[in-house]
Parts: C-alpha cells; sequence; structure tokens
C-alpha cells in the first residue's frame, strides 16, 4: 500500500479522520487524550513510520510541492527547466502540479497541508498563483513555507516571493522605444491582477513621464491573459485607431506574438512602420520574423532562487528578505527601429 494509505487504514480502524492522526504522529494539539492514546497504540501496532520520521534516519530525497498557475508553456518551462537543474544537483524531488488561480482558491487548504506533511514534503512553490490568507495560514500553522514566483496580488510578509525588476524593465523598454524617435507608443498588458503587470505598466508610464510624453488612456490595453489571443485583441483595437501607434510595448512575448500575427496579417511592416518590444525573451523570440526586441528575464534563475528559499525556510533559517528581485536586461533584435519619417 502506498504511504497515504496506511494511514488512511489506521484512520479508519481509530474511527478518526486522518488529519487527527497527522495530529497525533507531529504532536499537534487538538486531540483528547483518549483518541491520542488509542492512535498512538495503534501506529505502535502497524509499525507505521511517517515520511518526517525516515527523512531524521536519512533515508530518502527531500521533496517539495511544486503548482504552477495559468502562464505561457514558454515561461513555465524555463522556470521549471531551473527548477529542476538544481533539484537534481541536491537529492530533492519535486512534485509538480498545476491550478488556476480560481481553482486554487477552492481547494482545502487544511487537507492539503497535512497530505503535504504526511507525505514528508517539506513546503509550497507557486508559479503566478496566490493563496488566500486562510490558505496561507493551514501550511503556516504546520510549518510548510511557501515561496511564490510573480505572485498575483501584492507581496506580504507571510510568505518569500521571486520575481524580477519588472518596474526597471518597463521603463527601459519604453525608454529603448523613445530614444528611437517614437512618441506613441501604446502598451498592452496581460492579467491586471499580476503584480508583475502592474510593474511593468507603472515602468512604462514613468518613462513617458519622464520623457515629457503625455500617456493616452486609449494607448494602455488591458490584454486581460499573457497569451497571444491578447496580442491579437490589442493590436487590433490599437491599429484600428485614427492615429495608431508607432510602437507597441508587450507586456509578454506571448502576448508580442499576437501583435506581429496582426501587423503581417495587415501587410504593416515591422520595425518601419510600426516596432513591437515584448518581455521575457523567451527562446522563440529568437525566432520570429523579424526576431522580436524583448526586457529578459531570468526565469531559470528565478526557479532556482525559489527552491533554495523555500528549502532554508524548511530548515528554519531566516532569508534576508521575503522578496527577492533579480535583474532584467533589454535584448535589442530586429523587431524595433526609428518611427517612419
Amino acid at each position: 500500500m502506498s504511504k497515504q494509505m496506511d494511514l488512511a487504514a489506521i484512520a479508519a480502524k481509530a474511527e478518526v479522520s486522518p488529519s487527527t492522526v497527522s495530529k497525533v504522529i507531529h504532536g499537534r494539539p487538538g486531540v483528547s487524550d483518549a483518541t491520542r492514546e488509542r492512535v498512538r497504540r495503534l501506529l505502535a501496532e502497524t509499525g507505521y513510520v511517517s515520511p518526517t520520521q525516515r527523512r531524521a534516519r536519512g533515508s530518502g530525497p527531500t521533496m517539495v510541492d511544486l503548482v504552477i498557475g495559468g502562464v505561457s508553456a514558454g515561461y513555465t518551462m524555463e522556470v521549471l527547466q531551473g527548477i529542476l537543474e538544481l533539484a537534481q544537483t541536491i537529492d530533492v524531488d519535486v512534485v509538480v502540479s498545476s491550478a488556476t488561480a480560481h481553482g486554487l482558491h477552492r481547494i482545502d487548504a487544511d487537507a492539503w497541508a497535512v497530505r503535504m506533511q504526511d507525505s514528508g514534503r517539506r513546503g509550497l512553490i507557486l508559479v503566478t498563483s496566490q493563496l488566500t490568507t486562510s490558505q496561507r495560514a493551514a501550511f503556516r500553522d504546520r510549518g510548510l513555507p511557501i515561496v511564490v514566483i510573480d505572485p498575483l496580488g501584492p507581496s506580504t510578509s507571510d510568505f518569500a516571493s521571486v520575481g524580477s525588476t519588472n518596474w526597471a524593465g518597463g521603463k527601459e523598454a519604453a525608454e529603448h522605444l523613445l530614444a528611437l524617435g517614437h512618441t506613441r507608443i501604446a502598451f498592452v498588458g496581460g492579467r491586471d491582477d499580476a503584480e508583475c503587470n502592474t510593474a511593468r505598466l507603472h515602468g512604462y508610464l514613468a518613462a513617458l513621464r519622464s520623457h515629457g510624453v503625455d500617456a493616452r488612456p486609449d494607448y494602455v490595453i488591458d490584454g486581460g491573459r499573457f497569451d497571444r489571443s491578447s496580442g491579437v485583441a490589442g493590436a487590433t483595437a490599437l491599429l484600428d485607431l485614427p492615429e495608431p501607434p508607432t510602437a507597441i510595448f508587450a507586456a509578454s512575448d506571448s502576448i508580442a506574438l499576437g501583435v506581429l500575427e496582426v501587423a503581417h496579417a495587415r501587410g504593416i511592416d515591422v520595425p518601419r512602420r510600426l516596432s513591437v518590444v515584448g518581455f521575457d525573451s523567451l527562446p522563440l523570440a529568437e525566432q520570429t520574423l523579424p526576431p522580436l526586441t524583448s526586457v529578459a528575464q531570468p526565469l531559470r534563475d528565478l526557479g532556482r532562487v525559489a527552491l533554495r528559499s523555500v528549502l532554508r525556510l524548511a530548515a528554519g533559517e531566516q532569508l534576508d528578505s521575503m522578496r527577492t528581485e533579480l535583474a532584467t536586461e533589454l535584448i535589442v533584435r530586429g523587431s524595433t527601429a526609428p518611427p517612419a519619417a
């Protein structure tokens, strides 16, 4: 039988829930003396050894959970590759699953945390997701640390987060276009509840202000998602304006792909009639026609830092900062040029 089935069988025999058995194993309160004694007796009779006890005896790798939210495959693969590369070198097993933000919020975090603890997992890494306050409390109460990569919503002190210098990256993208001579610069965003999206938008706006260029409301498009369809919808709306932009800053490479698609379909030459900048600098940015100018963020390093952070927290260490930001860098390719006369 699996470890979970062993625990479930003990719970059934003791006529209690698996979470009650877990409380007894880990010495947590909330169990009557009689029930605690009955469960302990059954544990001794069955010879059950918890994953925590097995690790203490030096057997088996450390395990962590990784939950990936609704982001592009290219972004996900780069982050995942960084996590797995490091995990392989330090004998860590990563249990990967996916969940939308809406689906994640419906999960019973108390039961989830119990399952993690009873299966020997030491912590949780979330990618572009966010737990509710009560869900975070369920993990905190069981000593299971959480690290979020590119969180949805603002970062708080009760979980660690890892991201890029998104504001600086957005500002650098807009300043590149301004330096080329563009003043009609539009922004097509992704999820408006994503902290990284908001930071990129604010960086773009700061660059315009610093150069005395008014930010036009009709040039700021809420795409809703970091995907190609958001780029298609955003570019269509922008290029249908009486005075369309001469440059578009897309909040991700996937969005930029949609912008390029619309431009090509309309016969708009990129970059002579329309400059396009993306964000992420995924491998696909070098394969577009023309190759995409993009703000590179160190996605594999984000994964590595997140894994190191959750392991340090699980070991009882304190991080220097609960928020870590890694530097971005603008990579200029063929999709940007001075505006046509």
